[in-house]
């Protein structure tokens, strides 16, 4: 079995843990909404997925990194698909070193905006204030991790590329 089907089949077993998490209904018209959502669990935590989740993403990150074109975007393909996994995955290693940093942004380019590219923005903006606060000379990491992501123009606001491009 290539690494992409093992891949899918351990994200489809994630995505049917993660989705009653990520599709449970928050009621933010009830006073106390955000506070009681930030004491709950992490949902990777809530799930008892982390472990797993985070082994496979470490994995996906280093295919990405060494896959050819058409790997690429079947990995973006997969986080598309699988919108819970998307949603919950998080990696461990801070952004404030070298290769944490290339870590997440290789992730960024992964899930290739989400849903929502303004969220995916703020995002970006976050990560590379963590790197530059560290003293992180972010440029040629971001040229780096552009030029293996997608040129697609998803929601009118600019490829990932250009996104990472922009930043540098």
């Amino acid at each position: 079995m290539n690494s992409l089907e093992d891949w899918e089949l351990r994200m489809m077993e994630l995505e049917e843990k993660l989705q009653p998490i990520a599709k449970r209904p928050v009621d933010i018209t009830r006073p106390g909404w955000f506070e009681r959502l930030q004491a709950g669990a992490p949902p990777l935590d809530e799930a008892g997925v982390r472990d797993a989740a985070e082994r496979l993403v470490v994995e996906i990150i280093a295919g990405y990194a060494q896959g050819t074109d058409q790997t690429k975007k079947a990995i973006r393909r997969l986080f598309q698909e699988y919108e819970s996994v998307s949603w919950a995955a998080t990696l461990s290693v801070p952004r404030t070193t070298n290769d944490g940093l290339r870590q997440h942004l290789i992730f960024f380019s992964i899930k290739d905006q989400g849903r929502d590219s303004r969220d995916a923005l703020l995002t970006l903006q976050e990560i590379c204030q963590d790197a530059r606060n560290a003293g992180l000379e972010i440029a040629p990491v971001l040229r780096e991790i552009a030029a293996m992501s997608s040129d697609e123009n998803k929601y009118g606001m600019g490829s990932t590329r250009q996104m990472f491009l922009r930043r540098c």
